[in-house]
């Protein structure tokens, strides 16, 4: 069984107060009576998440938490104590993030990029805003171009710190940036490099070809939505390709020269234009 996360487990007792599940080594473990799925019986099996109670006794529930163990979350502080502050990660219990787990002093209200882990002492589930820890180290195994899931970390100077895949550090440069971005965003990324330090440099875009054939159907589809015409071209700003678009001005040209090639825009004075 995993602690922390989702398993399926048989169903072994009924009772006023829920059902038991087989817990194997661990003994029958508690599926209260309000988490209980319409028409469960013995013998059938559910698929619950594992978790301790205010006692730290295992139980089950059929709730869905935000993130499991061994997953990075971004997650709001809810309550704090002489111990530390508590974390809403969507179950009835919140979870704990020890004072010295933080690397501020978390405040009710505010939300903080955790890494979700088992404590090897009180085998108790809890948070640690102390993320860097937790990154693989190891040369990550994605090829240039590759598409990843990304969280989005934390700002720096050079941009945005992102955790690519749920497993390791990457970077997104301010200059690969075309749409609003803030930390706890979810969003999907481009590997544009695998760094000698086994860093990823990341676009939020695809990379190359693929590119500019993305976008070249997006201005299409902007041309028909605007009466066949476009007033942006090879002169407009890059900060208005941007602003309008998402895109950088290189990609925005690519589109164009690729449209005009396959003789289904035309250039004007006023910008490009339907044939």
């Amino acid at each position: 069984m995993k602690l922390g996360d989702y398993n399926k487990l048989r169903v072994v007792k009924r009772v006023d107060f829920g059902l038991y599940l087989d817990g194997g080594r661990e003994g029958e473990i508690l599926l209260p009576k309000k988490y209980v799925p319409e028409g469960t019986q013995v013998d059938d099996e559910v698929d619950v998440f594992l978790y301790l109670d205010q006692d730290e006794r295992l139980i089950a529930t059929t709730e869905q938490p935000l993130a499991c163990v061994g997953d990075f979350a971004y997650l709001e502080c809810t309550w704090v104590n002489k111990y530390g502050a508590f974390l809403n990660w969507g179950l009835t219990k919140d979870l704990f993030c020890p004072f010295r787990e933080q690397k501020q002093r978390m405040e009710v209200g505010r939300r903080y990029i955790v890494y979700i882990h088992i404590d090897s002492e009180s085998y108790r589930i809890v948070a640690t805003a102390k993320v860097d820890r937790y990154l693989n180290a190891d040369p990550a195994p994605y090829r240039n171009g590759q598409e990843v899931s990304l969280l989005v970390w934390q700002k720096t100077d050079l941009g945005f710190k992102v955790i690519v895949n749920n497993a390791y550090p990457g970077l997104v440069y301010d200059s690969q940036i075309f749409q609003p971005v803030h930390t706890g965003d979810r969003l999907r990324g481009y590997v544009t490099q695998v760094r000698g330090d086994g860093k990823l440099d990341i676009a939020l875009q695809p990379t190359g070809r693929q590119m500019t054939e993305d976008f070249a159907d997006r201005l299409m589809a902007y041309l028909h939505d605007h009466q066949g015409r476009c007033p942006y071209g090879d002169k407009s700003d890059a900060d208005v390709i941007r602003d309008v678009f998402g895109v950088s001005k290189k990609t925005f040209k690519r589109a164009i020269g690729d449209l005009y090639k396959r003789r289904l825009i035309t250039l004007t004075d006023a910008g490009i234009a339907l044939i």
